[in-house]
């Protein structure tokens, strides 16, 4: 249903002058920023300020401070130009990167395009035409001069005139200039900008999100290929020592000194070592193809970076943020914010789409035969047209999208304070397993220890003619063994020391000058 209604040019100027007053209104929730949690930790048991030490590589104690913040380039904490550089790489060219640069992009035009509607529409339109009247319609009829100006002519002339029996042609201009103004009255423009601004920041968290997990993605890809080298050259020793041992059990069955069964469990072992080689070797490939995919490469483009353990090093000063910061610092806690306040103001958009809507149409031009009498007197037009409108009756969709709103914000609500327990939940794992690492370390690094030292004196003894050679090379093996699990046990440490990083956030918010533009690019 629609009023519609003509007003002199100055009461409706009054009129829509009034109108604009009321624009600041708008129906609805206005949000607050969800409370910050009142938790003051993340264990029951207050969490020891640092970790246990062994005196082995990347064994030393690291300590937490919660003063100490999460820089923007927390990777170059662990000393490895390599991992720089490939991160370096990833960052300009890793499609995900292009992807949610181009969604932030989309976000934030769609606001711009909705603000558009704070402001009247103008438009211009021109219609010329050439008409043809027939010539047997009886009576006067309007004829046309040269110039195009519409005349009288005669079907049934004067009396001695040639009978007049012809069609009319002729030319007509209309141009008009047309202003619609649409007022906010009850905020259901603002609400909706509110909104679109609210999921444009939304994806202006899942960029940082993006930046922060592409990080995380290479150092653990790093750390991985680092642990397969490590474990594959511990193995490939082990099947150098299995080959020896059985060429000297073959040697000896030759002679009768052993049987054959002895010979048989020799070749199971050195068998089941070099089948230990196969998956270790898969997964090398299958990690440098991560590494490739993650810079933006094809599996055929490799990259030149490799890693070692020997070239990466744990950091020993880790910041652990509270609780309290912890929510303004993870990308994915600020993006359900986000999307919390946009559902809030589509609650708005619900509301105000109930009540009565306004619209305010101008229009002034003119219209002649030529184009130069258009705005002469008696050319020339204007209207000024207001409009209100209300829904009366519509089966009751307006009111079950409000009700719809209003149940989206409450799971918005839900999935934010899930969204905390998460992120809290997170960090509170990182810490464990960063203790827990530590302590496996310690024991890794003594099982090394004494396998390294029993070999020692296993090596002595046979240079004294006390053990036999076979005694020896199951020393080394069981160095070999006990030098895999340190490394398995060095790369879960630095591996979960990233992973805390990540979960306090990434240090998005401390990017530097000359790295800000990456966001925005």
């Amino acid at each position: 249903m629609g009023l519609r209604w003509a007003l002199p040019i100055n009461h409706a100027v009054v009129m829509l002058l009034s109108t604009a007053f009321l624009c600041g209104c708008a129906v609805g929730p206005d949000f607050k920023r969800p409370e910050p949690p009142s938790a003051k930790g993340y264990s029951p048991d207050p969490i020891a300020g640092k970790t246990t030490s062994f005196p082995v590589r990347d064994g030393r104690a690291q300590h937490f401070d919660p003063e100490k913040d999460v820089p923007f380039d927390w990777w170059s904490l662990f000393k490895s130009p390599q991992i720089n550089s490939l991160i370096d790489k990833a960052f300009k060219s890793n499609p995900t990167i292009d992807s949610a640069q181009a969604a932030l992009k989309a976000a934030q035009e769609n606001v711009i395009a909705q603000e558009g509607f704070f402001y009247p529409t103008i438009g211009f339109a021109y219609s010329p035409s050439r008409n043809k009247l027939a010539g047997n319609m009886g009576g006067n009829s309007p004829g046309v001069q040269g110039n195009g100006t519409v005349i009288q002519t005669y079907s049934n002339p004067p009396p001695g005139s040639p009978p007049y029996n012809a069609p009319v042609y002729y030319n007509f201009h209309t141009a008009q200039l047309t202003v619609g103004f649409t007022p906010d009255v009850f905020g259901l423009n603002k609400r909706q900008t509110e909104s679109l601004q609210a999921q444009a920041e939304a994806q202006r968290f899942q960029l940082e999100a993006t930046y922060v997990t592409l990080a995380s993605n290479v150092v653990a890809a790093a750390l991985q290929e680092a642990s397969l080298r490590s474990q594959i050259d511990a193995v490939r020793k082990m099947i150098s020592i299995n080959e020896d041992l059985l060429k000297i059990l073959q040697g000896q069955f030759k002679y009768g000194f052993v049987t054959g069964i002895d010979v048989a469990v020799q070749e199971s072992s050195l068998a089941q070592a070099k089948q230990a080689l196969v998956p270790l070797e898969k997964q090398l490939e299958q990690t440098r193809d991560l590494i490739r995919a993650l810079v933006g490469n094809p599996p055929n483009e490799d990259v030149s970076e490799t890693f070692d353990l020997a070239s990466i090093h744990l950091p020993q000063e880790l910041p652990l943020s509270l609780p309290s910061r912890l929510v303004e610092q993870r990308p994915d806690v600020r993006m359900a914010e986000a999307e919390l306040h946009s559902a809030a103001a589509q609650v708005g958009v619900a509301v105000a789409s109930r009540l009565p809507q306004f619209d305010i149409t101008g229009m002034i031009g003119g219209m002649a035969s030529v184009p130069s009498q258009m705005f002469r007197s008696g050319g020339g037009f204007f209207n000024l047209i207001g409009n209100v409108g209300q829904t009366i009756f519509d089966g009751g969709t307006l009111s079950a999208r409000e009700r719809a709103a209003d149940q989206n914000l409450i799971q918005a609500q839900g999935q934010y304070r899930g969204t905390v327990i998460t992120a809290l939940q997170n960090v509170a794992d990182t810490l464990h397993a960063i203790k827990s690492d530590a302590d496996a370390l310690k024991f890794s690094a003594e099982n090394e220890q004494s396998a390294q030292k029993a070999l020692d004196i296993t090596r002595k003894q046979y240079e004294a003619g006390y053990v036999s050679y076979q005694v020896l090379l199951a020393a080394d093996l069981n160095e070999q063994q006990a030098i895999i699990g340190l490394a398995q046990a060095q790369v879960a440490r630095l591996g979960d020391t990233a992973a805390l990083y990540q979960a306090l956030g990434g240090g998005w918010w401390n990017r530097h000058d000359d790295t800000k533009g990456m966001a925005a690019r």
